[in-house]
């Protein structure tokens, strides 16, 4: 059987992420220069995004490289995780909810070590979709075609009838370049009703063209 499929982003998508000014607030507790919290971090944060760490090791690092003791680690922590989940898109969540049965529902998403963990408490992705792709658990991020390539396997669809969905121009191009469909995030109105055309489009059958 020929199915549908949408894959979502998460951040900026099912998430909204606004910048809270965590760090700069940080460079100036601890006096540093602008910019010195990600300069002295930036290997670690590639290293998280694609699995190449532990939690343990990050706040190793941030205690190593910050200067921070164990109740500091913990609040600079919380800091970066608090951006990083931001808050649920509630309206486009009870919209993918409704979904179920009609499409297989997936996502992809460029993460960090210990994400999984913290959105299936606080939001159920994990029961909102039937499979979650992360970065830092396949070590590829967006826009690496093979990103794509497993979010397609992992669903047992074609790239040709799964629907992404993102707010980055480069992950929607690149999806685009691996065969899917896609739709670049703005809001949600736009979104849902790309959705529901893809939907009622159907499986793309031999000769078909794709909507874009």
């Amino acid at each position: 059987m020929i199915e549908t499929c949408v894959i979502f982003d998460i951040g900026g998508v099912l998430e909204i992420t606004p910048e809270t000014g965590w760090v700069q607030r940080w460079e100036q507790r601890l006096d540093l220069s602008l910019g010195a919290v990600h300069e002295r971090m930036h290997d670690v944060w590639r290293a998280g995004s694609v699995g190449g760490i532990s939690e343990q090791e990050v706040h190793d690092r941030v205690a190593a490289r910050l200067g921070l003791d164990a109740p500091g680690i913990e609040a600079f922590m919380a800091d970066l995780w608090a951006e990083y989940l931001g808050t649920p898109n509630v309206e486009l969540i009870n919209y993918v909810r409704g979904l179920r049965g009609r499409c297989k529902l997936g996502i992809l998403s460029n993460s960090f070590v210990g994400a999984r963990e913290r959105e299936a408490t606080l939001y159920h992705f994990d029961e909102l979709v039937e499979q979650i792709v992360y970065s830092h658990e396949i070590g590829i991020e967006k826009p690496d075609p093979r990103a794509f390539e497993v979010a397609c396997a992992s669903m047992d669809v074609l790239p040709g009838n799964c629907l992404f969905i993102d707010d980055v121009a480069v992950n929607v191009e690149a999806a685009q370049a691996a065969g899917m469909q896609a739709h670049l995030f703005d809001d949600n109105v736009g979104t849902i009703t790309r959705i529901a055309a893809h939907l009622d489009a159907g499986p793309l059958m031999p000769g078909r063209a794709p909507l874009g």
